[in-house]
């Protein structure tokens, strides 16, 4: 990706940043799961850090978890650091550069919700696992390829081009990482369902998670789009699903 692409995709999340809490259900589930993991981790207490922390979301999820342990919020877009709660430690940092630079190696990095909108997903995974301290954790969730079928299949059928984020493969993360490292890998996979195509894309531009570097469609091409998706036959409402890779690994 362009640097261009970055700086919308920080853009975009800082315009959402004011109410991407009341917006973020799957993300709050998502960190919730993980957190609830973690939580069955012999992790050394120390220097934890969220990267792409955005709300802290999970940063909070592993500090209610953990009682004591504070957790560093890392993440692009001031916005989305604002809304952190008053006493949380947080930096603001350009993931894409690679990590900051800090006086003791992390004990946990964890990340939900923010690898993919990275330069080269598997390059990044490979940093965060060095950058650990012997026997540190990494705890990850991340979108993959596999996601969205629905919305790929009716672009295919309405003969437009699909506006999805291509994912990375979960192939591709786990050739990047050491086997000996996976603790555990689980693929989650949720299924959103509104009446409308519209109402189940929407939440993403809410949450600024609509940056892509294919070009928009126009009225026309979302009306084809809308037509050509499948609709579920039980319930007649439309479907979107997600395949979220969570990885555990332990250097």
């Amino acid at each position: 990706m362009i640097k261009g692409f970055s700086e919308q995709v920080l853009n975009n999340f800082e315009k959402a940043s004011a109410t991407y809490n009341s917006k973020a259900e799957l993300q709050q589930t998502v960190a919730l799961h993980l957190a609830r993991e973690c939580a069955h981790l012999p992790i050394p207490a120390g220097f934890w850090v969220d990267l792409g922390a955005g709300t802290g979301l999970l940063a909070d999820a592993l500090e209610d978890g953990h009682p004591g342990q504070k957790v560093l919020r890392i993440d692009g877009s001031q916005g989305m650091l604002a809304r952190q709660k008053p006493d949380c430690a947080s930096q603001q940092w350009d993931l894409n550069e690679g990590l900051p630079s800090w006086p003791q190696a992390p004990a946990l990095l964890a990340s939900s919700f923010s690898l993919h909108w990275l330069k080269d997903p598997p390059t990044r995974l490979q940093e965060w696992i060095t950058a650990l301290a012997p026997e540190g954790w990494l705890a990850l969730a991340i979108p993959v390829e596999g996601s969205f079928h629905q919305w790929h299949q009716a672009a295919a059928t309405a003969d437009v081009h699909c506006t999805a984020l291509a994912m990375p493969s979960q192939a591709s993360l786990l050739n990047a990482i050491p086997a000996q490292s996976i603790r555990k890998q689980e693929l989650l996979e949720i299924t959103q369902q509104t009446a409308k195509v519209l109402e189940l894309l929407k939440p993403m531009r809410d949450l600024g998670a609509h940056t892509s570097p294919q070009a928009g469609l126009n009225v026309g091409q979302w009306r084809r789009l809308e037509q050509a998706w499948q609709r579920c036959q039980e319930t007649g409402r439309a479907q979107l699903t997600w395949k979220i890779q969570v990885l555990l690994l332990k250097r």
